[in-house]
């Protein structure tokens, strides 16, 4: 098995893993970015009661709407992520051998080479996995319709049930065919790539991100090769690495992520023609000129912590499946090679 289908299987278990420890997260933070109006009283909500407003209103269901998609995209984005980002690495740490062969360098890759091989993977991964991420945000955003009442809120009777259409007396469920037939009838194929632009620009996010992990990671493997109980870094301290680079991708680049939930969001074609974008610039001045600077930065705390800590998750677990796989097939190779007749 290569190095690269290692950490593309790893990085998918992570961040399958990270996804379903901080989903409810994500689904309040896609409707704080998506949400319009700036209303007081939405403002004095933190996450944990927006996160019981929707329990609340909408069932427990809610908070993992789009679950199902997501955890296929997160799979699918991680495993291309990390298995573009192997491969275009070693081209990378091959290339400066030979010019540490030539004379120049230290033979190791530097900071620059680091965030080209990330950005150069984030973009193969953004346009193969972005019609997943726009069925996601579809589904996160949409409200769940509640059961009709009566004047006064008294649940229907049995008869009021039986006048009624039954569409409205039970709302049909929006599950993921629905999210893909709503977004086709309302901009056909090309809608699967809604917010590519300011995604495949976003893919500085995780470029700034992994250039410090690794920047942070060799620092701290370096200090470590010093010492003679010859102790390596441990899965806590990965975690806190992760957690680290993560803070500091996201603080920089959170009014895209906010921009790319906007056109992915369901655009309501008969509303207030502010919240209608034709696109991303569009979408910029359009808000810029109604909601102001607060407007890209909308669920920023949120964020914080959902990305965090799944980054956090992700690293970890990714380290440790990488560390247990390539132990195990290294302990089959000296197996076999045990086993040959002498």
């Amino acid at each position: 098995m290569s190095d690269a289908l290692i950490n593309g299987l790893a990085g998918a278990g992570g961040g399958i893993i990270a996804q379903l420890i901080t989903y409810p997260l994500q689904t309040v933070n896609t409707r704080q970015q998506t949400e319009r109006d700036v209303k007081k009283e939405k403002r004095k909500l933190g996450t944990f009661q927006q996160m019981c407003q929707v329990v609340k209103h909408e069932g427990w269901d809610r908070l993992y709407g789009g679950l199902g998609p997501s955890l296929v995209g997160t799979a699918a984005s991680q495993g291309v992520y990390y298995y573009f980002y192997q491969i275009f690495r070693n081209k990378a740490e091959v290339a400066s051998l030979e010019r540490m062969k030539a004379g120049i360098g230290d033979g190791s890759v530097g900071m620059l080479s680091s965030l080209l091989v990330a950005a150069v993977s984030g973009c193969v991964n953004v346009l193969l996995t972005n019609p997943i991420w726009v069925v996601v945000t579809r589904m996160q955003t949409h409200k769940k319709v509640s059961k009709p009442s009566l004047p006064g809120g008294a649940p229907l009777t049995p008869l009021d049930e039986t006048i009624l259409p039954t569409a409205v007396v039970n709302p049909p469920s929006y599950g993921t065919t629905h999210a893909i037939q709503e977004l086709y009838e309302e901009a056909g194929i090309k809608g699967f790539w809604k917010g590519v632009i300011p995604t495949l620009i976003m893919v500085s996010n995780p470029s700034i991100q992994y250039m410090l992990y690794e920047t942070l990671l060799n620092k701290l493997k370096k200090r470590r090769a010093l010492r003679k109980d010859g102790s390596g870094v441990t899965a806590l301290e990965i975690f806190f690495l992760g957690a680290l680079a993560k803070l500091g991708a996201t603080v920089v680049t959170y009014p895209l992520l906010v921009v790319k939930a906007r056109l992915q969001a369901k655009q309501v074609v008969a509303g207030d023609k502010r919240h209608q974008y034709k696109g991303t610039f569009d979408a910029i001045l359009k808000m810029i000129r109604y909601e102001g600077l607060y407007g890209f930065y909308k669920g920023m705390g949120t964020k914080i912590v959902q990305s965090v800590l799944a980054a956090a998750v992700l690293f970890m677990v990714k380290e440790e499946l990488v560390r247990s796989a390539r132990f195990l097939l290294t302990k089959g190779s000296v197996g076999r090679i045990k086993s040959k007749p002498q």
